[in-house]
């Protein structure tokens, strides 16, 4: 078996375990984030309401108009600024971060630097 299907599942795993302990309420939803090899993903989610509040990717003609590529630590902080922004657009100020199962260093631990620079709380 191929090599990436294992740490694939393997980091399924880890998401379900945390999603044991994390929800996203009407008050604090939570931010989910996901990363690919080329780009970086991130959603606001109200998991009571099953409703994604808001969605965006380093791919965002926002975004994408800054960075030259998007899968890089300098790109996911851009795009954490951004996102955050977009956020406090829509009236989103806390909410509980997500890592998706990722180790929180690198281009994640970027994005929420980013994300908390531009004025989100978590």
């Amino acid at each position: 078996m191929r090599i990436t299907k294992v740490k694939e599942r393997k980091r399924i795993g880890r998401h379900s375990r945390i999603r044991k302990k994390i929800a996203g309420t009407s008050d604090q939803p939570r931010l989910c984030v996901h990363r690919s090899l080329l780009n970086f993903y991130a959603q606001v989610i109200d998991d009571s309401a099953g409703k994604v509040l808001l969605g965006m990717s380093t791919r965002s003609k926002s975004v994408s108009g800054k960075i030259k590529n998007g899968g890089n630590i300098a790109a996911a902080s851009v795009f954490g600024e951004a996102f955050a922004a977009e956020a406090q657009k829509k009236g989103i100020k806390r909410v509980c971060f997500d890592r998706g199962g990722y180790l929180y260093h690198g281009r994640v631990k970027a994005f929420a630097d980013g994300a908390r620079k531009g004025g989100m709380e978590f």
